[in-house]
């Protein structure tokens, strides 16, 4: 055994020094809880997507064709045996204190059900379709030009519009996993904006409010230390057609209305086929080919945040017309609006689409639950 050498003493440190480097932490902005929660579903959904696109559904767990309200129940999952990789879910009436949103699911169950696929390894999102704070009505209560100045600093709506904000905040407040920790959501207020049904639609509104619209609520959302929001800005299908009536550039009308770099974490896209299949392929591809580039060239994750064809009446649409477009492109998810008795865009059991949606989902590049689940 070799005889142990004697170290040297170490030097006394400086307590100047050590005064110094305590200032620094003290003062010096240090990375907080929240940022972590919101980076990590950042990097997660860029992850993913390099494996493929994930499959959303709206409202999954609370009705479907058949049925409506019964616990542990989805047609996506009695269709293919595995839950959405995404779920959405519906803030609208939360604003005036409801008890169920606008489509009548109450809130206590939104919690649950998003908690519950947060628990299972899902991705939730949530979208708002408040009520005009100008007349009373709904979303849709698009006739006035003055709501979003009525809301903003200084209008008559603006200190009613504040406790509409605190509603939604403290909704927000209660959504944290078993260990008390804020989950990651995707949050998508304000949206199809370049649309003229909302109240907050480009007809209703300037680009100058419209920014100030976003930057009140998000400014105070964050204040309030929810920085766990993963914010998601997305117009609808068109926007490439609207953009070159306005200029040669193809994306003018985004960065008109887009709130910047600095407050848009995911570019998204709603894009419904109300017309025939061959404008709506022709306005998918030009409002993606745009959009895409936009959001890479802004380094920015990509999504068709809401899409679909009611009531399916051609069964091989999710093969034949959706998915051939979505291949071409590198987009994190899809979800399809939600089914109901009166309507759907999603598969069920039974319907002749379930047969196509199953062979869309055996692709490798389409992701479930079980594909993404930790």
């Amino acid at each position: 055994m070799k005889p142990i050498k004697p170290t040297m003493p170490m030097k006394p440190i400086n307590p100047i020094l050590i005064a110094i480097i305590t200032l620094l932490v003290a003062v010096l902005p240090q990375p907080s809880h929240a940022q972590t929660i919101r980076q990590h579903g950042i990097d997660r959904l860029q992850q993913l997507q390099q494996r493929g696109y994930m499959f959303g559904h709206q409202d999954d767990p609370f009705y479907g064709l058949t049925w409506e309200w019964e616990r542990g129940r989805s047609d996506v999952l009695e269709t293919c045996g595995d839950y959405p990789a995404v779920m959405g879910f519906d803030l609208g009436g939360i604003e005036v204190g409801d008890e169920k949103n606008l489509d009548s699911v109450p809130f206590t169950r939104i919690r649950e059900e998003l908690l519950a696929h947060h628990k299972r390894g899902g991705i939730v999102t949530l979208s708002w379709h408040p009520r005009n704070p100008y007349t009373g009505g709904t979303a849709w209560d698009n006739q006035d030009t003055v709501v979003v100045q009525s809301i903003l600093p200084g209008g008559i709506n603006h200190r009613k519009f504040l406790l509409w904000m605190k509603n939604v905040r403290n909704f927000l407040a209660t959504l944290k996993d078993d260990n008390g920790t804020p989950i990651p959501i995707i949050f998508r207020p304000w949206h199809e904006n370049n649309g003229a049904w909302f109240w907050w639609g480009s007809k209703q509104c300037t680009p100058k409010e419209y920014h100030a619209l976003w930057c009140m609520l998000q400014d105070y959302l964050l204040s309030e230390g929810f920085d766990n929001l993963i914010w998601s800005w997305s117009p609808n299908l068109g926007i490439a057609s609207q953009s070159s009536t306005l200029d040669s550039r193809p994306s003018t009308l985004a960065p008109l209305y887009y709130p910047g770099d600095d407050r848009i974490d995911l570019i998204g896209l709603d894009a419904y086929q109300w017309g025939t299949e061959q404008e709506f392929v022709r306005d998918l591809n030009a409002d993606l080919t745009m959009l895409c580039s936009f959001a890479t060239e802004h380094g920015k994750l990509f999504a068709l945040t809401e899409c679909g064809l009611k009531n399916l009446p051609d069964p091989t649409w999710w093969t034949r017309v959706l998915k051939p477009q979505l291949d071409k492109y590198p987009i994190s998810y899809f979800l399809v609006w939600r089914n109901a008795k009166h309507e759907f865009f999603g598969p069920a059991p039974g319907e002749k689409n379930a047969l196509y949606f199953k062979e869309m989902i055996r692709s490798k590049n389409v992701l479930m639950l079980k594909d993404i689940a930790k």
